[in-house]
């Protein structure tokens, strides 16, 4: 009897380690260089699991399950209304999973119809300090590096069994509970965690196209100076449901338009979009 104790505690001590957790940070950003009083502020998700963990934005899942519904009840997309999809914009479009196995961090975002997606290249080299505080119910220690173009300073807590964090952030000896830019333009607060059943499926619209990090900067440059090739390369209506997608077509309605007023619509969107983020939290 006490030996099949012993085994419904291992079983039930497996399931438990098994188990998703969901940490919900506060990412606060001033994504336009020229109006650093424009600060944005919304959740994402770090999701957790024995393998790999993945951050996104927590209206990137919201919106992903309104349009599959959408799909699924046959309106598709013109059966959203433009409120519900500005009600969920996100200015993180991007994700981030860290594959715990082979120790790699895999960065994907859009750019035009597709999504890119590199392996980041730099490691991130901490700074330990022996400076302590707490931060919320946490006792956390501070570190500091240098990344993409900007001085971070973090807080780590060894409360939490997980050596990871937010964005590319990660590999302390602890959980990252907040980070942040010495600029003051970028910053990450953990304010709540609780356990998932499994690492959603997100969808993912368009090809996934695998580049070098160098290449994807080279990309995102090229598409900022010049949409429209991206969006002839999707092929009319393609590119034209992409720029919707980012919030550059919703609610203008299809039918008779003209395509050369369409597509000036879009090219002006997209390269007001840019200017509107044009201070990145990688600046190099």
């Amino acid at each position: 009897m006490k030996k099949l104790g012993i085994i419904v505690l291992a079983l039930l001590m497996q399931h438990i380690s098994a188990q998703t957790n969901r940490f919900v940070y506060q990412v606060t950003m001033k994504p336009d260089a020229e109006n650093k009083t424009d600060i944005k502020t919304e959740n994402a998700y770090l999701d957790i699991s024995p393998e790999k963990s993945v951050f996104y934005s927590e209206n990137r899942i919201k919106r992903d399950s309104v349009m599959q519904k959408a799909f699924q009840g046959g309106g598709g997309r013109g059966s959203i209304s433009r409120d519900q999809m500005e009600s969920l914009r996100s200015n993180i479009n991007y994700s981030v999973e860290k594959d715990k196995t082979n120790q790699k961090i895999f960065f994907k975002d859009r750019i035009g119809r597709d999504i890119y997606s590199y392996e980041e290249d730099r490691p991130i080299n901490w700074i330990i300090s022996s400076e302590t505080r707490k931060i919320g119910e946490y006792k956390v220690q501070k570190a500091e590096t240098d990344f993409g173009g900007r001085k971070w300073t973090a807080w780590f807590t060894t409360d939490l069994p997980y050596q990871d964090g937010p964005y590319k952030f990660g590999g302390l000896p602890g959980l990252i509970v907040k980070v942040e830019d010495d600029k003051g333009d970028y910053s990450f607060d953990l304010m709540k965690n609780y356990k998932i059943a499994e690492l959603p499926n997100m969808n993912q619209f368009g090809n996934t196209i695998k580049v070098k990090r160098t290449d994807f900067v080279k990309q995102q440059q090229k598409f900022i100076a010049d949409p429209m090739s991206f969006m002839n390369q999707s092929g009319g209506q393609g590119g034209f449901s992409t720029t919707m997608r980012m919030g550059g077509g919703r609610g203008q309605g299809g039918g008779n338009q003209n395509p050369a007023d369409m597509k000036k619509r879009m090219e002006d969107r997209v390269k007001g979009e840019a200017k509107k983020n044009s201070n990145p939290i990688e600046l190099q």
